[in-house]
């Protein structure tokens, strides 16, 4: 059961969240939390007055850290003065350890990968400190779980790729020992260590993967994800009116999603689950009695469109030069470039003698575009949107590419891109377009419905 940050945000979502938790102990939970909403923004926010040496801006976030929680620890255990005295000591041993670090990066002015990353996981070790002595005082025997014991990843501090073995080896081990005698028991999502024990993070949104990552290990029955809304939906709400709810999608088609825009899951949550071929289900953490969305094997899911998803800001890089045509090796060393410089790529698409590829506008560029310009012209498109249709093989159905385009007549094209699963159809628009194109999109395709026959 993994609950995030708007799940676990103040005093009545921490309520829900336990008392969901406690529905469910006959299955033996392995509860795995975010931080309280906005703590890892505020973390992000002290590491970086840390690195410019701005103490005052450091010690204004710590002291709003510090309180927050305390408050929040205070205002939950009111009625459990031991439990309460507990995770106030707790909590303040953990800030005061933060303090030092901050402090000492202030006085330096450096601020390393590795001690950004011990700064930006703190707010999962005070959430968790928070939530389990809350779960206790609602006698639910819960065990306290440093999720850095589990989680082993990658060198890398920022972006810690798990190592997969170590967790299968690991995990069981940890939480089997940690249920002794207990109804449940609690750890953190987004943090991990390297094999040296030294700090590291999954990236931003990785909680969820530390769920799956866990429910992987353990062979969990199934995966819960609870957010603050009522499952998937056809399109992102903010944006477009008349969404439709998803009752089931498969696996294939929630990757797509996530890695194509959509904020409900982590884009790298579906694997670990795929392979144990366990059941996930988004859930509503203010709709407890709510169905959700049930993420399934393939087999389980009827064909056709599901969602339209986007990425509102990204960057098309268009490779030009002669020498691709009839050379062996050219793509081979424009990805190579790509690769050695860590630059994602989303969208493929190829000519004779042109090659496009889509970014996020996050991504930096500068070096793999000067790599690239040493060989041939490039030429970098900002302010453009992607936008992608997805559903089980809908690259089948008849009539399918005709009814994605038809709303498209007034807008301008740079790239499409049809995926060999036959689960997406992206194209690429001008970014300020973009909220009336998937308006219009999604109103041509769920608002009226023509039939499309399976070829």
């Amino acid at each position: 059961m993994k609950f995030g940050g708007t799940s676990v945000a103040n005093f009545e979502a921490i309520t829900r969240a336990v008392f969901i938790v406690g529905g469910r102990l006959n299955q033996k939970p392995v509860v795995v939390v975010s931080a309280l909403s906005k703590v890892t923004d505020l973390l992000y926010r002290m590491s970086d007055a840390a690195a410019s040496q701005n103490r005052e801006e450091a010690s204004k976030l710590m002291d709003e850290l510090r309180n927050r929680h305390v408050n929040l620890a205070s205002e939950l255990l009111e009625q459990s003065p031991a439990l309460k005295d507990e995770a106030v000591a707790e909590i303040n041993r953990i800030c005061d350890k933060l303090e030092s670090l901050v402090n000492a990066v202030c006085a330096v002015g450096e601020l390393s990968d590795r001690n950004k990353a011990i700064i930006i996981s703190n707010g999962e070790l005070l959430s968790s400190t928070v939530i389990c002595h809350t779960m206790n005082a609602k006698g639910i025997r819960t065990n306290f779980i440093d999720a850095r014991q589990m989680m082993v990843t990658s060198n890398s501090y920022l972006k810690g790729e798990p190592v997969e073995s170590e967790i299968l080896k690991r995990v069981p081990e940890v939480i089997s020992k940690a249920y002794e005698g207990m109804d449940a028991v609690i750890t953190q999502g987004f943090i991990g260590s390297n094999l040296a024990g030294e700090q590291t993070v999954l990236g931003r949104g990785g909680s969820d993967y530390s769920a799956s990552l866990i429910g992987m290990a353990i062979d969990a029955e199934k995966i819960e994800i609870w957010t603050d809304v009522d499952g998937v939906r056809s399109a992102d709400p903010r944006k477009v009116e008349n969404t439709k709810y998803l009752e089931k999608i498969s696996f294939e088609e929630a990757a797509e999603m996530a890695h194509f825009g959509a904020k409900v899951l982590h884009p790298l949550t579906i694997e670990p689950a795929v392979k144990k071929n366990i059941p996930i289900y988004v859930l509503n953490s203010t709709n407890p009695s709510g169905k959700g969305t049930a993420i399934l094997r393939s087999e389980l899911i009827e064909d056709g469109v599901k969602s339209v998803s986007f990425k509102e800001n990204i960057k098309v890089i268009n490779i030009f030069s002669m020498k691709m045509i009839n050379t062996s090796g050219f793509l081979r060393r424009v990805f190579e470039i790509f690769s050695e410089n860590r630059v994602s790529v989303d969208l493929i698409s190829t000519s004779e003698a042109n090659i496009s590829v889509t970014v996020d506008s996050s991504e930096k560029i500068d070096k793999t575009v000067a790599e690239l310009s040493e060989f041939a012209e490039v030429l970098v498109d900002d302010d453009k949107s992607q936008v992608s249709v997805i559903g089980k093989n809908i690259v089948k159905l008849n009539g399918m590419l005709k009814r994605t385009f038809a709303p498209l007549k007034k807008c301008n094209v740079y790239m499409i891109s049809q995926g060999a699963s036959f689960v997406n159809i992206s194209f690429v628009v001008d970014r300020e377009e973009l909220t009336e194109v998937v308006k219009d999109l999604h109103h041509h395709l769920f608002e009226q419905p023509e039939e499309m026959e399976t070829f």
